[in-house]
């Protein structure tokens, strides 16, 4: 298995973990503030990488790099859901898998036309899997500064994994959204309120070590040899594995429309991984 097959199957393997967080937020959520839950699960990610820190001295900088990009981006979907609906926002969130190629493209990179037409028809799945059909509002604003946040993310991500080794780079980002989260809990007072507040360990520990510790590094290696565009359509599976988790854990039913944009996602995915394992094969037979 050559390094990018390695890369496409580690980055389908943190939207699988991605997509089951959903059901363990909407759970944590109910007793918890977002910006503690948000603290303790990146403290937690953040506490497995300690043992880099001597390394860590040239990351610093494209760490915080991430860091700031990715908390724009949790920042503006939580304030934008305050205003829309979550089935909305997801749609909105999508517009970065379409975005990203557009970015790179505009930076004068060649996108292949295969990844055009795979985050197109990613979009329009992730629409038909999503979308309520609700009027606009202030949030999507808010929402549509979410997927451009995750865009440049994505291409900084990019980036940052030619010069920097995964673990370092998960270090410095994971202690960079620690701090923004934390002056945010800080300013909300949510901080303060910690000390009486019953922490649910449970969804802490596994939102921090699988679904913070591990996707962080895993992405940062599967972006190595993954370009951005190409994990932009990857990346779109998260909404489907969500909805196969609600499904199975909390009983939600996807109607006929959401069945078709799912499996049009599942189909656009596969065709961007069949055909840059064709073109690894190409440029290896060559």
């Amino acid at each position: 298995m050559n390094a990018h097959l390695r890369g496409l199957l580690a980055l389908t393997f943190v939207t699988l973990i991605w997509g089951s967080t959903f059901v363990v937020v909407k759970g944590a959520l109910e007793q918890f503030p977002p910006s503690l839950l948000m603290l303790l699960r990146f403290l937690v990610g953040a506490a497995f990488f300690l043992p880099f820190w001597k390394r860590a001295r040239g990351a610093w900088g494209p760490g915080l790099d991430l860091a700031f990009w990715a908390f724009l981006g949790y920042a503006t979907q939580t304030i934008g859901l305050l205003y829309t609906t979550a089935g909305r926002s997801a749609f909105i969130t999508a517009l970065s898998v379409v975005l990203v190629p557009v970015i790179a493209g505009l930076a004068g990179r060649r996108v292949p036309v295969w990844v055009w037409l795979g985050a197109l028809a990613s979009f329009v799945g992730v629409g038909m899997l999503a979308y309520d059909g609700s009027p606009p509002n202030a949030g999507d604003l808010w929402t549509l500064a979410t997927a451009v946040t995750y865009a440049v993310y994505i291409l900084r991500l990019e980036l940052h994994t030619r010069t920097h080794d995964a673990f370092v780079l998960s270090l410095t980002q994971l202690v960079g959204l620690s701090l923004f989260v934390g002056a945010w809990a800080w300013v909300s007072g949510d901080l303060a309120a910690l000390a009486g507040l019953a922490v649910p360990w449970a969804a802490v520990l596994y939102l921090g070590v699988a679904a913070t510790a591990l996707t962080t590094w895993l992405m940062a290696v599967g972006q190595r040899s993954v370009s951005a565009p190409e994990a932009a359509v990857i990346y779109s599976m998260e909404p489907v594995w969500a909805a196969t988790f609600a499904y199975f854990v909390l009983g939600e039913v996807l109607g006929l429309r959401g069945l078709v944009g799912g499996a049009l996602v599942v189909l656009a995915v596969a065709v961007v991984q069949w055909s840059a394992a064709a073109a690894e094969r190409g440029r290896t037979a060559g």
